[in-house]
């Protein structure tokens, strides 16, 4: 009775994000729910139908049920080339189609220790996050420009990761799935590689009292919505934050990405993923070099509901050209129309040709 007691006060004193961890886990393990991925492979089309996801209540951005799995394109070592990622909400029951609010993002990963070693690229190891891509609310499509992909080997370990959102309905109870799918084709030598990029926009915070407001106007600074997770320390030892709190009505941030491009010398630019959270309006790659934009998403918001209708991608099958001397920002818009303060996100999956992978599958 003690150890229930103790248990149900613990349990209660968690955030929303973990209480849905251990509830979830839970219903899992005691297969109150259905526990089991489901994945198939037709047609180059490989799909994972996830486990039930129990939404019972608010879910804001990273706190809903989730699930991962790892996954395996085929059992031999073919070269691969992934051409694009799909994300849908369905009902647990018929597996039909729900709205997109219950999706907050789907991520992949990659051992990058394992993918550059198949490709004799050791030199690429760890000077990159790994993940190649994320899907969410308004964002559920990723459909590379013709000709183009990210090569794999198919029996390569892919991680998936699907979790639930729900900013609308705080009486509910409704259980769905997530529907994933990865594009795929064989390589015939034709196909041009790319190669992912993540960058995001890292705002600084006052270290010694991080939730203090109001900041100064124009200062580009934030209070972060927490300051363990999504928290860095750039080369000054200033404190940097990439989940932010934004104030009602509009407001403009900006953020220089050079650390995380790397570029050296040049690369050509084909498409992005990008992410973003509810109540953003736009979000722009800007040449500080040149003062000019390379490329502005622009992105819908509901009008009678909190989420994100449409993000709108980059791509390009002729390519624009970023330069290893040149400076880049991301650009973010916001227009808090609610009548309380939101949380923030905004990153880019940049994909660029990737010459010397290229040059290293024509050798073969």
């Amino acid at each position: 009775m003690v150890s229930f007691l103790f248990g149900s006060l613990t349990y209660f004193m968690l955030s929303n994000r973990h209480k849905a961890i251990v509830k979830t886990t839970l219903l899992h393990q005691l297969h109150l729910v259905d526990s089991d991925w489901e994945v198939k492979d037709i047609h180059q089309r490989y799909t994972m139908l996830s486990p039930t996801l129990l939404i019972d209540g608010i879910y804001k951005s990273m706190e809903g049920p989730k699930s991962s799995r790892y996954i395996q394109l085929s059992t031999s070592d073919e070269l691969l080339w992934i051409t694009g990622f799909n994300i849908k909400a369905v009902d647990e029951k018929n597996l039909k189609e729900v709205s997109k609010d219950f999706i907050c993002h789907m991520n992949v990963d990659l051992n990058d220790v394992h993918y550059y070693s198949n490709f004799n690229m050791e030199d690429r190891i760890g000077k990159q996050y790994p993940r190649l891509t994320s899907l969410s609310g308004g964002f559920e499509d990723c459909i590379f420009p013709s000709g183009y992909g990210i090569p794999v080997k198919g029996n390569e370990y892919l991680y998936i990761t699907t979790q639930a959102l729900n900013l609308n309905q705080p009486k509910i109870f409704k259980k769905v799935k997530h529907l994933v799918s990865v594009e795929h084709e064989k390589y015939d030598g034709t196909q041009k590689p790319l190669m992912s990029k993540t960058v995001f926009i890292r705002l600084p915070f006052d270290k010694e009292d991080p939730f203090k407001s109001p900041l100064t106007p124009g200062s580009n600074q934030c209070i972060p919505v927490e300051t363990k997770n999504h928290c860095y320390t750039d080369r000054n030892g200033n404190m940097l934050s990439g989940h932010w709190i934004i104030p009602k009505g509009k407001a403009t941030y900006r953020s220089s990405i050079d650390e995380q491009l790397q570029i050296k010398d040049s690369l050509r630019l084909h498409f992005s993923a990008i992410h973003v959270h509810p109540f953003a309006t736009s979000i722009s790659l800007y040449d500080a070099t040149t003062r000019q934009y390379i490329f502005k998403s622009q992105i819908q918001n509901y009008n009678d509901k909190a989420g994100l209708l449409k993000v709108e991608p980059f791509s390009s099958i002729d390519g624009v050209w970023l330069y290893g001397n040149h400076q880049y920002e991301l650009v973010m818009e916001t227009n808090n129309t609610s009548m309380t303060l939101q949380d923030m996100m905004g990153s880019m999956f940049l994909f660029f040709y990737d010459k010397e992978m290229d040059e290293k599958l024509k050798l073969k």
